[in-house]
């Protein structure tokens, strides 16, 4: 039994001794309990910044975690989409898309990527402005169409040929404000029948452009005015109508600025407005013309050179979209539209790649004392009488004095010598005079006949001549008017006139 204990208390020792030694280290001392180190969190992404072209266009974004979930955002920047807006753990993919940038301007952005307890991961956009051939505004054109023949055969001096006579929508789509800013209802389809059911064949449309812009950093033009304006060019071109539609006067952002200093700028302007003008209509035939602009303030040779470059811009611009434009009649307006100052400084015209596809334009108010003039002035007072055997005998302060039938026949002849006879049409983009109501009994008798014969005149002599007359109606029925159609109920308001306007024609 003694030998049994002896044995037992043998092997407990052992096995104490050999459980010590376990847990001792190499030299003798306790090991240390085992520590478990927490997962690191992560989150990254395969790229830090993404590069796009100015169009619509789309890249990729992997994002890698070992977070429970992450949201992704492009905070205030509405030209981005994000495929998705959040994820959780592991590889993710989300694409992002851009839209168009309008402007030549580069834009950027920043994309974040956020989660719980983690540095946020930030990714840079960059998306390249439209290319600018001008440093200022978008080019508008992306693609040059096949130039199209089709309904565009006739040159410039066969289209002068078929007009007969014109009729101006004035104080309408060029007006401030909107179309009936100054006081014109909207042109109705209507309206544009009346007139050509009274003998007009051709319309000319002033038109404003400036104000009517979406993006003025961009000088583009809201697509609601260019339907707007083609809604009414049609109106025409259904009734077998010629049109001229031009850039007015349009705030003056042009005619006014006929100077060194803001020939860059313009030209820039004129470029933008006619790339986008002309692709809007681009598929109109031969019947609509444009024009480049309306009473350009240019008075000697060095605005004249001026000038000219911004008839070059116009038409450069119009070309350079192709199809049907590659061969349109397009219109280049005198200095001031005034006959001599043109006869004697526009003695060059611009360039043109498309052969007898020019005309020129001067306007005609001449005398203005007569035609225009409200109130006298110290440098001349108003005329009420024009023309031999339509002075008067007791008001003969109010007799024109100068600027009569012999002076007509000279400015007209001036320019058949200057462009009609070297194959090249002018148009006479408007004229007329103020019919002026105030006078009574036999003062205002002689006065509208007066008034009458000079719109024959005018009409029979610009015929004479080459001419192409298109009378000048802002829609006014009261004094100092020029309207012929009440445009309220689309009737004939001034049956003299326009009698006579026929009668030129013969």
């Amino acid at each position: 039994m003694k030998i049994l204990k002896h044995i037992i208390l043998s092997s407990l020792c052992f096995l104490f001794v050999l459980m010590a030694t376990w847990s001792c280290s190499s030299d003798g001392s306790p090991d240390e309990k085992e520590v478990i180190e927490p997962e690191v969190k992560s989150l990254t992404t395969n790229v830090t910044s993404l590069d796009f072209s100015s169009d619509d266009s789309s890249s990729n974004i992997t994002v890698t975690t070992n977070v429970d979930s992450w949201v992704i955002s492009a905070s205030g920047t509405p030209w981005i989409t994000l495929s998705q807006t959040s994820g959780v753990s592991g590889t993710s993919t989300v694409s992002v898309s851009v839209q168009k940038n309008q402007s030549i301007q580069a834009r950027n952005a920043t994309i974040t990527i956020n989660a719980n307890k983690i540095t946020p991961v930030k990714i840079t956009v960059t998306q390249a402005g439209i290319t600018s051939t001008n440093g200022i505004y978008p080019d508008y054109i992306t693609e040059t169409l096949p130039a199209d023949p089709t309904g565009m055969t006739s040159t410039a001096s066969e289209i002068a040929a078929k007009i007969k006579l014109g009729w101006n929508i004035g104080n309408s789509l060029e007006a401030s404000g909107s179309e009936t800013g100054w006081g014109n209802p909207m042109v109705s389809k209507a309206l544009i029948d009346a007139v050509k059911a009274n003998g007009f064949n051709a319309v000319r449309i002033p038109c404003s452009w400036d104000q009517h812009l979406e993006d003025a950093a961009n000088a583009k033009i809201k697509e609601s005015w260019l339907n707007r304006v083609k809604e009414v060019v049609q109106y025409c071109v259904d009734n077998d109508m010629y049109v001229l539609l031009n850039i007015h006067w349009d705030g003056g952002w042009l005619e006014n600025n006929i100077e060194e200093s803001n020939k860059v700028a313009i030209n820039a302007k004129q470029k933008a407005f006619w790339e986008q003008i002309a692709l809007h209509l681009k598929d109109f035939d031969e019947h609509l013309l444009f024009a480049s602009a309306n009473e350009p303030d240019a008075s000697n040779a060095t605005q004249m050179a001026i000038l000219n470059s911004f008839h070059q811009t116009f038409i450069d611009a119009v070309r350079a979209t192709g199809g049907k434009n590659a061969y349109r009649t397009l219109v280049v307006q005198g200095p001031k539209t005034d006959i001599e100052l043109t006869n004697n400084l526009m003695t060059t015209l611009p360039t043109d790649t498309a052969a007898n596809r020019l005309m020129v334009e001067v306007h005609y108010y001449t005398p203005w004392q007569f035609a225009g003039l409200t109130q006298d002035e110290s440098w001349g007072k108003m005329a009420y009488y024009w023309g031999a055997g339509y002075h008067s005998t007791t008001n003969t302060e109010r007799n024109a004095s100068w600027g009569e039938e012999a002076a007509l026949k000279s400015y007209f002849k001036l320019m058949k010598e200057q462009f009609v006879d070297k194959n090249i049409p002018v148009i006479l983009g408007e004229f007329g005079a103020i019919r002026r109501t105030t006078l009574t009994g036999a003062d205002l008798q002689l006065h509208l006949d007066s008034r009458a014969y000079y719109v024959k005149t005018v009409v029979k002599e610009a015929k004479t001549n080459g001419l192409l007359p298109f009378y000048w109606d802002e829609g006014s029925t009261i004094n100092n008017g020029f309207g012929i159609f009440n445009r309220n109920n689309n009737t004939v308001f001034d049956t003299k006139v326009l009698n006579v306007l026929l009668e030129g024609l013969n």
